[in-house]
């Protein structure tokens, strides 16, 4: 595969998939969240901003959708979403400051794909604002 200058990559590579249990904590610990419904956003700041992917968690609760089926094919969707609009976080002007962040389905019944890459995409750009304002930056649109 080509890398041509200005080509976006819709990849959600190994690398970009948060797992490890101490990032984990900390991200639940010490990361600032809020509700989207279906969706629940929960991130972790950086220091400075960045144009690097952030680290990414994509959970659904078992308390919600008892059956493995139902709970992977949400996975499955938010993980799709996610991939096809990271590129708003990534191409931001000034960069982005999400370290860390976990896309939580908290919903009790099914939404379409529409829907949930709707609320991700309203998602990823409230995390543009609020880092924006916490960095003193006033957008004018």
């Amino acid at each position: 595969m080509h890398n041509t200058p200005g080509a976006r990559s819709y990849s959600f590579p190994k690398e970009e998939h948060l797992c490890r249990k101490k990032l984990i904590e900390e991200l639940f610990g010490r990361g600032s969240s809020f509700g989207l419904y279906p969706l629940r956003i929960v991130w972790l700041p950086t220091p400075e901003p960045t144009t690097e992917p952030p680290q990414v968690l994509v959970s659904v609760s078992k308390r919600n959708f008892k059956r493995a089926i139902d709970r992977n094919y949400f996975k499955r969707l938010m993980r799709e979403a996610y991939r096809l609009n990271k590129y708003r976080l990534l191409e931001a002007e000034g960069g982005h400051t999400v370290g860390q962040l976990a896309i939580i389905y908290t919903g009790k019944e099914k939404k379409p794909f529409t829907l949930v890459e709707k609320k991700l995409i309203s998602g990823l750009e409230r995390l543009l604002d609020g880092a924006s304002r916490k960095a003193g930056v006033v957008s004018v649109s």
